[in-house]
């Protein structure tokens, strides 16, 4: 007798593996980095979830923290939100503001909506998180609004 033929492993492309982005290092994930937030950012609303955005202590990679409350649902429920929103959030990590920290309070209806209209939802928010945190260091810097001296 002889041995059943085994077939060969399927080998996965490097390519395949280095299109995936993680999300891993740029989460919130101490109480202490969403109360910074919270203390030093200011609330915004947008239409499926409210959202929090703070400048880091350190600047540092930007990081982003989901929020979702026992008011939203049973366990799998809330669940399945937070993985709908790390999903889209990986997707678009480069469009996280730099030097900020990011708290997203998903609505229920993000339990529901379409994905793509989702994904547009967390684009929006993070090109408006952009706007804001560049119009802040604009006017932080030493130089805003001030007219040059004439010579």
């Amino acid at each position: 007798m002889s041995a059943p033929l085994r077939p060969e492993p399927h080998i996965v492309a490097p390519e395949a593996h280095e299109a995936r982005e993680s999300l891993a290092g740029s989460r919130l994930r101490k109480h202490a980095d969403f109360q910074q937030v919270y203390a030093g950012g200011k609330k915004r609303r947008s239409a499926s979830m409210s959202w929090f955005m703070a400048p880091q202590i350190q600047p540092a990679a930007p990081r982003v923290g989901l929020t979702v409350g026992k008011v939203l649902g049973k366990a799998h429920e809330r669940n399945r939100i937070k993985r709908r929103l790390r999903e889209v959030l990986r997707r678009h990590v480069d469009m996280l503001p730099a030097g900020c920290d990011l708290v997203l309070h998903p609505h229920r209806s993000v339990l529901t909506m379409e994905f793509s209209k989702l994904d547009a939802e967390i684009v929006r928010i993070l090109t408006q998180a952009n706007a804001e945190h560049a119009r802040a260091a604009a006017e932080s810097s030493p130089h805003a609004g001030k007219a040059e001296p004439v010579s």
